[in-house]
């Protein structure tokens, strides 16, 4: 009986010969090649774990224990209190907490006025250049002095022109067009709250003027063509166009501006230093005050915090509540 060898290109594959001979290649796949980016980033994670994720989770292990002056050397001494920290800065009806709450509301308040009014400079802006023919480079350039300017330094400008005797801003208004009689104070008392918010805005809106530049860059010029052709007023291709085809990016933008505005703080501290007036007490310096005026680092962690979860319920509902519009969209 004659024996019949399969000819080669009928011979099953070395890869498929069985489980050892597959070895090699399943080692292959486990490469420098792909394991590179892993690699790149690495270092990244490694910062960001050191930056911020270190420091709240000692954050957090602060609030719950009575870290005041008397165990800032020794933290081990320090007496464990759970949940203490905190019942005393949400107890409203006490001192503290009555102070905590009025900071709250005038962080609110403020990050209010400074995200809507940011948001409209900005995008009100970026509509105006974006029908520009001429000077728009210019004028962009301009806008975004105030953002490429370092923080400390326009601020301590601004407190200049705060300034009640030799101010700039009382030259002008009782010195130039007489508007006011005595020289205002504009860093104490309810005026600091008015302040406070026109250097913020000052501060804000250049990025949400460049954001809403780049989104703008996107929309298809033909929509403004076939508007235009089918009589469509300036007004309504902003509305219909401009500022629907807008929203994902306007959704982020605020988004942006509400965590930064809430959380800020080199603008009250510069203008006002620890101590600020309390129309202008915005969380973060009073927790600052909490910390290290009254050196109670426990009760200041723990509203920091509280402040942490704040911004991520917020964060959260606002991611809920995109996810709906996109999908109905």
């Amino acid at each position: 009986m004659a024996v019949t060898f399969p000819r080669r290109s009928e011979r099953t594959p070395p890869d498929e010969q069985g489980p050892h001979a597959a070895r090699p290649r399943l080692m292959k796949r486990f490469s420098w090649t792909q394991a590179a980016p892993y690699l790149l980033i690495l270092p990244a994670v490694a910062f960001e774990l050191l930056v911020h994720v270190l420091p709240m989770i000692v954050g957090i292990f602060m609030s719950l224990i009575e870290l005041t002056q008397l165990f800032i050397t020794n933290w081990s001494a320090a007496p464990f209190t759970g949940l203490g920290n905190f019942s005393v800065a949400l107890d409203f009806s006490g001192p503290i907490g009555q102070q905590l709450l009025r900071s709250f509301g005038v962080t609110l308040g403020f990050t209010i006025l400074v995200v809507g009014a940011s948001y409209a400079f900005g995008m009100s802006a970026a509509i105006v250049l974006q029908r520009m023919a001429r000077g728009r480079g210019f004028l962009r350039t301009l806008f975004l002095i105030p953002y490429a300017l370092p923080a400390y330094a326009g601020i301590i400008v601004w407190k200049f022109i705060f300034q009640r005797d030799n101010g700039l801003l009382n030259q002008l208004l009782v010195d130039g067009v007489h508007l006011v009689n005595d020289r205002p104070f504009w860093l104490i008392g309810g005026n600091a709250f008015i302040s406070l918010v026109v250097v913020s805005i000052w501060q804000q809106w250049p990025f949400a003027f460049l954001m809403s530049m780049a989104g703008m860059q996107a929309i298809p010029e033909e929509l403004y063509e076939a508007s235009s052709i089918d009589g469509a007023s300036t007004w309504q291709q902003v509305r219909h166009i401009t500022l629907r085809m807008m929203r994902p990016i306007s959704a982020v933008l605020l988004l942006l501006l509400f965590l930064w505005t809430f959380r800020e703080f080199n603008t009250p501290y510069v203008l006002f230093g620890p101590n600020p007036p309390p129309s202008a007490d915005l969380l973060t310096v009073h927790i600052y005050s909490s910390s290290f005026i009254t050196w109670n680092f426990g009760l200041g962690s723990a509203m920091s915090v509280l402040l942490m979860l704040f911004l991520v319920v917020v964060s959260s509902l606002w991611a809920l509540w995109n996810r709906r519009v996109n999908r109905h969209a």
